[in-house]
């Protein structure tokens, strides 16, 4: 026996080493080709004073410090300092499913969550910041549609949770690797992301299950031990904080811009990762305006509030990025606000009053509130007015008029006709008659398909309405699965309309009846030198 446990724990040492040397290796893999191009661009730059090698070389060499800083956020998460509270996962899987908004075109997503009121006790930026990462692979492992499930329940010991997609799927033989640093199953992927997942629920006591077939999909569950107490006492941060005595409080916000740039990616654990993407978009840097935004409040400049509020509205619409990111991100800077005004309050000796501290929080909150109102009202108006100028333009597009003449012109329809097209094409066709005082319509039907009863009826009414204008129509390209249509139910464009067998045989037609009129025209003109008489 004690031979056994001996070989036992010489195996799990092995284990570890093996894992040790894996994580080195991906290490040295994963850092050094940006340091080799980093290496190489400073050899170019002494031979050619280029600036675009600096920016590529400091590129480089931000990819690298992100790679190390992932593996130091496994191994000492920035949020370890986190306490810890009661947390119903159902509240928070149903606020991080709405950051993927942009996704549910193609993707979607079914949510399971059976039994609310049920909680854990963990560190709700952990926990996020893990479903987060989980949630973000599952469409990710969907390369065009497909399904997203999320379940949650709850028994009397435990809480389970399960996010399975419709995905690509996992080799079986490589099931056992994930959650190993460096190690992934996406074409350019680091493996982190799963590593942070394995790591966040095993110090929240969780087990992690996979269940993968090639082709098929994707299951991820976790089972975490349940937590019997609701009760949570909010703990304030305490911050070491850079002050002087008898500063003011703009000057202490502008004075620790590091420190609350830090304390706000950490809060919105789950906008952190999207800050660059958000950058390149829309050219939107989240930390400056945020930045901006908290001087504002502090110094109770309503206009100005309300005047970045609109013009963040607009960019965030014309860029269609997701409002859940900008909500999640605004609450986060009211929080390490007030974080902030507490360690300002305690290292200047709580020089507040009650009075003092309850008006402070009643502008702070009436401007934060005032900022995302009118950036939600500035948000709806732009796209209320890209919507409208897009239904102007589909308006435009579903009747297009080609002038053949400056009283003849041609309507090729194309497409299905329905009653929304039909209306538009009822009040388009008249006003276009009336203003370019249009004489000879020809009307092209070769491209509609499957055209109904309805539409035939429809039409024949607007061939009414065009002839009550004194212009002339002309029918061309009916289908013979139309005119059948027609026959069975009665209709028919005789005395209403000439019909023409091909739009092109309308045009030779036009251009035959043309020559002879200018042929004609020709004969009545007198000889040439001849007097006309009075």
């Amino acid at each position: 026996m004690e031979r056994y446990h001996s070989q036992q724990k010489e195996d799990m040492h092995l284990t570890q080493l093996a894992s040790v040397g894996q994580i080195a290796a991906g290490i040295a893999h994963e850092v050094k080709n940006p340091l080799t191009a980093v290496k190489g661009f400073l050899q170019l730059l002494k031979e050619k004073n280029d600036e675009s090698y600096i920016d590529i070389a400091q590129s480089e060499l931000e990819n690298a410090i992100e790679i190390l800083q992932n593996l130091l956020q496994v191994s000492k998460p920035d949020l370890e300092n986190e306490s810890t509270e009661p947390i119903d996962l159902t509240v928070e899987l149903e606020s991080i499913i709405q950051l993927f908004q942009d996704q549910f075109y193609r993707v979607e997503v079914l949510m399971d969550l059976r039994d609310p009121g049920n909680f854990i006790s963990g560190r709700r930026n952990q926990l996020k910041k893990m479903f987060f990462n989980l949630i973000k692979n599952a469409f990710e492992a969907i390369p065009d549609q497909g399904t997203i499930k999320i379940g949650h329940h709850a028994s009397e010991d435990e809480i389970s949770v399960y996010i399975e997609d419709t995905g690509s799927g996992i080799p079986q033989e490589k099931l056992d690797m994930l959650g190993t640093p460096f190690f992934s199953t996406k074409e350019n992927g680091t493996g982190m992301g799963l590593t942070l997942v394995f790591s966040v629920a095993y110090q929240h006591n969780g087990v992690v299950s996979v269940k993968s077939e090639e082709g098929v999909g994707t299951r991820f569950t976790i089972v975490f031990p349940k937590e019997t107490s609701t009760k949570s006492k909010k703990e304030v941060n305490r911050l070491e904080l850079d002050t002087f005595k008898g500063v003011n409080l703009t000057d202490f916000f502008r004075h620790n811009r590091d420190m609350f740039e830090q304390r706000l990616q950490i809060e919105a654990v789950t906008v952190k990762d999207k800050i660059n993407e958000i950058l390149e978009i829309g050219n939107i840097n989240l930390l400056d305006n945020a930045h901006k935004l908290v001087l504002y409040i502090v110094e109770g400049k309503e206009y100005e509030v309300i005047s970045f509020a609109k013009a963040e509205g607009i960019t965030w619409a014309k860029h269609s990025l997701t409002l859940a990111f900008k909500l999640e991100w605004i609450q986060a800077v009211r929080r390490v606000m007030w974080d902030f005004l507490y360690n300002y309050d305690r290292i200047n000796g709580k020089t507040s009053s009650k009075e003092d501290f309850y008006g402070l929080e009643k502008q702070i909150n009436e401007l934060l509130d005032l900022f995302l109102s009118h950036f939600f009202m500035s948000y709806s108006q732009f796209k209320d007015n890209l919507i409208r100028s897009q239904r102007e333009m589909v308006m435009e597009l579903s009747v297009p008029f080609i002038p053949l003449s400056q009283s003849i012109s041609i309507l090729p329809l194309i497409g299905s006709i329905d009653n929304i097209r039909s209306d538009i094409m009822e009040e388009k066709v008249i006003d276009q008659i009336g203003r370019e005082n249009i004489q000879m319509l020809i009307i092209d039907l070769s491209g509609v398909i499957g055209i109904e009863p309805e539409v035939i009826h429809r039409l024949i009414n607007l061939i009414d309405g065009i002839k009550m204008m004194g212009c002339k129509t002309i029918i061309t390209g009916l289908r013979p699965e139309t005119v059948k249509m027609m026959i069975r139910n009665g209709l028919s464009f005789e005395a209403k309309a000439v019909t023409k067998g091909t739009l092109q045989q309308a045009l030779a037609d036009y251009l035959a009846n043309s020559m002879r009129d200018i042929h004609s025209n020709h004969e009545m003109l007198p000889p040439s030198g001849t007097a006309l008489s009075m």
